[in-house]
């Protein structure tokens, strides 16, 4: 059985640095691209960031760019999300999911998805 689980989120400060991770299982996690999306409230799911399957390439939303960072560990098939100088409009539910094939951003091309962490940045 396939699942992706998402851990780390939190209430914070802004300007402080949270560590999101995802943890995937039951699915053989090397053939994927892997990305993380978020929700904030009343409004859609966006792209926040993406890794290729190998780690070799990476791609960033404007909004974040320069502030997260997406990293993957193949062995241990956990892929990470390194956000800092966080403000409020970073406050959503964070998703990780998966797609066979090469790195894309748009989240109709993602199969499979994790429940979410929830981040709240405070002002």
């Amino acid at each position: 059985q396939v699942q992706l689980v998402e851990s780390g989120g939190g209430l914070v400060q802004t300007g402080a640095s949270l560590r999101l991770s995802c943890a995937a299982s039951g699915v053989t996690f090397s053939i994927y691209a892997m990305g993380w999306f978020r929700q904030a409230a009343g409004k859609e799911r966006e792209f926040v960031a993406a890794v290729s399957r190998t780690g070799s390439s990476t791609s960033y939303s404007d909004a974040v760019k320069g502030r997260f960072t997406i990293s993957r560990d193949n062995a241990k098939s956990t892929v990470i999300l390194q956000m800092s100088s966080l403000k409020p409009e970073d406050t959503a539910v964070y998703y990780c999911a998966r797609r066979r094939g090469v790195l894309l951003t748009s989240a109709r091309d993602y199969d499979y998805w994790g429940r979410g962490t929830q981040v709240t940045v405070s002002s």
